[in-house]
């Protein structure tokens, strides 16, 4: 059996891929056309990170303090913290593109990404 923080760092990979994926399937993929990170989608996923970061440390004192007297395993605090700050970041997404700030841009293959 895997120790429980390997549990909690390949749910913060698995959501992160979540994430990447599903940011990336509202952007159109051309034949001939590679997804590019944008500046704003750099700091999306670099925020998202730093969120994920912070909550390793701060969800089982959080979760603590919330539970009271019921005994709650870090794994699950932590785990809680990944899901939230995944649906967090869904209407972030919604708000950047609203704003007309894509996450990922469309280059064509060879040539330079415009911004």
């Amino acid at each position: 059996m895997l120790p429980p923080d390997v549990i909690c760092a390949f749910a913060a990979l698995f959501i992160v891929g979540m994430l990447w994926l599903r940011t990336g399937m509202h952007y159109a993929r051309g034949t001939r056309s590679v997804r590019a990170l944008t500046t704003a989608g750099w700091l999306y996923f670099a925020a998202f990170g730093l969120l994920l970061v912070a909550g390793w440390f701060v969800a089982p004192p959080v979760a603590r303090s919330l539970a009271g007297a019921t005994p709650l395993p870090p794994i699950l605090a932590r785990v809680v913290w990944f899901l939230a700050a995944y649906y967090l970041f869904i209407p972030l997404h919604g708000m950047l593109r609203a704003r007309g700030r894509p996450v990922f841009a469309s280059a064509a293959a060879g040539a330079p990404e415009r911004r």
